[in-house]
């Protein structure tokens, strides 16, 4: 018996001494960040924000690569598919979590990453054309109402974020709106400012310099957290909707199994970059809302993310294009 106590004490004291030299040895080669986008992009900007400080913390190069497409569908998988020993990682967002429901890819978001840590939060924004006759959200409820289906909101594409803000709008307020799906952000944004659509659910930056110029209105901040960049915008819940919260996020996460001391020191540099204040301003600059955390806040989140969106796409009966 008192063989087999000692013999466990040793097993225990040498995984002890083998994840010690991990987390001491790794990374000893260059680490790959993969951006399941196109250059340019929110995801992409953030990335290369903060790709200068992790290879300084970590001591290797950090490669950025963009693998566009699908959605972001190719990109995930070439990371789900990569060896777990966090030399790959991904830039995983909100496109991820209702494309885990929506579009039925080969990977789970969930069950085939690891989370690392959650980069941003992305700010929303509720914006109208300013031929709408309403300066509220209550107004705009009120207005909807009124006239089922004939309201109208831009989106980026079926199944794209803007889409799917809206039809949570919808199912937490009972109004019934037209979607009007666009190839992309700036047909979108465009339309809404010409008055040819009348609503659009959107992240903050595409749309900023069109409201600060006076040619959109915007009416509630998506997030829980005012922006400082829009005074006197209420969030959903200063708006009286205390149900609806949304936005983006970005996030980092590896391939499932990946050794936990690897995991550790990316969610320590990670953190070490986000409290670099010159790296705070460049991501508030583009409304978004610099986050860290711990592995398991992440996974929480990323459950939580892909649950609500599920309902979402259930309710509304979204399918994919």
């Amino acid at each position: 018996m008192r063989s087999g106590i000692r013999f466990m004490l040793v097993l225990a004291f040498a995984f002890c001494i083998v994840n010690a030299a991990q987390a001491q040895s790794f990374p000893d080669k260059p680490i790959r960040i993969v951006v399941p986008f196109a250059p340019g992009g929110g995801a992409d900007v953030v990335a290369r924000v903060l790709q200068p400080r992790l290879s300084q913390v970590l001591g290797q190069t950090v490669v950025i690569e963009n693998r566009a497409g699908a959605g972001g569908n190719i990109g995930t998988e070439v990371v789900a598919r990569s060896p777990a020993d966090g030399y790959t990682l991904l830039v995983a967002t909100v496109s991820q979590a209702i494309n885990h429901s929506l579009t039925s890819p080969p990977w789970d978001l969930v069950k085939d990453f690891d989370p690392v840590a959650l980069l941003v939060l992305n700010q929303s924004v509720l914006a109208v054309n300013n031929t709408v006759p309403a300066s509220s959200v209550k107004e705009l409820i009120s207005l909807a109402s009124s006239k089922p289906g004939k309201i109208t909101y831009a989106s980026f594409g079926a199944g794209s974020s803007a889409h799917m803000n809206a039809e949570l709008f919808k199912m937490v307020t009972g109004v019934d709106m037209l979607h009007v799906p666009y190839k992309g952000a700036a047909p979108a944004v465009n339309d809404v400012i010409a008055g040819q659509v009348d609503i659009i659910f959107c992240d903050i930056a595409a749309i900023l310099p069109q409201i600060r110029a006076g040619r959109a209105k915007a009416l509630a901040i998506g997030s829980n957290a005012p922006f400082a960049g829009l005074p006197g915008v209420p969030t959903f819940s200063e708006a009286g909707l205390p149900n609806y919260e949304t936005g983006g996020f970005l996030a980092l996460v590896a391939p499932a199994g990946t050794p936990r001391p690897a995991v550790e020191r990316l969610n320590a540099a990670v953190a070490d970059a986000l409290a670099v204040p010159e790296i705070r301003e460049k991501l508030q600059g583009m409304a978004g809302v610099p986050m860290g955390g711990s592995p398991q806040r992440l996974g929480q989140f990323l459950k939580d993310e892909v649950e609500k969106w599920a309902r979402v796409i259930k309710t509304a009966n979204i399918r994919a294009n």
